[in-house]
């Protein structure tokens, strides 16, 4: 399943942005389930930014939220909010 975290990020804050996003895909990465995960920016709207992650499933990532919630907290004002978690659909 892919999980698709977007911030809306001054262009000020993007430096501790970008260090503090690495922290969760690195406290993602030490979670049961996890696939791969990134930091990415809009090409179009340079203060739009995503934090994507692939887990083996839903639950995986759910559990990796409560585990990670500490390192998130900081980015937590600039989240949009959205759902975040998408399955893959199979092709008819």
């Amino acid at each position: 399943m892919l999980a698709l975290i977007r911030y809306s990020v001054p262009q000020d804050r993007t430096e501790e942005f970008t260090a503090r996003a690495y922290e969760i895909v690195d406290a993602f990465a030490g979670q049961p389930g996890f696939v791969r995960g990134r930091v990415s920016r809009s090409v179009d709207e340079p203060e739009l930014w995503a934090l994507v992650s692939e887990w083996d499933g839903a639950g995986f990532y759910r559990r990796a939220l409560s585990a990670a919630r500490m390192v998130m907290y900081p980015l937590m004002t600039l989240m949009v909010n959205e759902p975040s978690a998408f399955e893959d659909v199979d092709r008819p």
